[in-house]
């Protein structure tokens, strides 16, 4: 499920008095934001997913966005402070190639269309920092060594000037800023 672009407009094409953005909501807000994007009439896209949860035996059904704390918004140039008229963003980042972000949010739309089960996923690559989240190893800190293979982890020895190949499931992992 996911919200649509205002039938005016489509929702993965641009024009030159318009630019597409990353809007940042703030906590619990991207469907608040969404409404008020269909309100002004602006083309976005929140990816949703259906979600069920089990409480006491009672199953309920409700949507969460795909990329928590994110709407993909196109907004018109000179119309961009109405974005922030009700104080639901934390901040917009711009979209530097347009082109591919639009077609990487059309993939993103079909990968929700289909159905199937999706969850979010890091995207690692060498060097990245990361730390270990649970098991024998939690807590300790490392940088990803082959992002091919994202379960190896290097832990530094820096006395040694060595490093130790350890394989970590993914879950287990959280990325660290740089």
């Amino acid at each position: 499920m996911e919200t649509a672009p205002s039938p005016a407009d489509a929702p993965f094409t641009t024009a030159p008095d318009e630019s597409w953005f990353v809007c940042h909501a703030r906590p619990r807000c991207e469907k608040k934001f969404a409404a008020l994007m269909q309100a002004e009439k602006m083309a976005h896209y929140l990816p949703l997913l259906e979600v069920e949860k089990d409480y006491d035996g009672r199953i309920r059904r409700s949507t969460k966005p795909l990329f928590p704390g994110y709407v993909f918004a196109r907004v018109p140039v000179a119309r961009k402070s109405r974005i922030y008229q009700q104080d639901l963003l934390a901040r917009v980042l711009p979209v530097a190639d347009e082109q591919l972000f639009l077609s990487q949010l059309e993939d993103v739309r079909v990968i929700v269309a289909s159905g199937l089960e999706t969850t979010l996923h890091p995207l690692l690559r060498k060097g990245v920092p990361v730390r270990i989240t649970s098991g024998p190893l939690k807590g300790l800190e490392g940088v990803v060594d082959n992002p091919d293979h994202p379960q190896g982890i290097v832990l530094a020895v820096d006395v040694l000037q060595q490093g130790l190949l350890v394989k970590v499931p993914m879950t287990h992992l959280k990325l660290l800023p740089r």
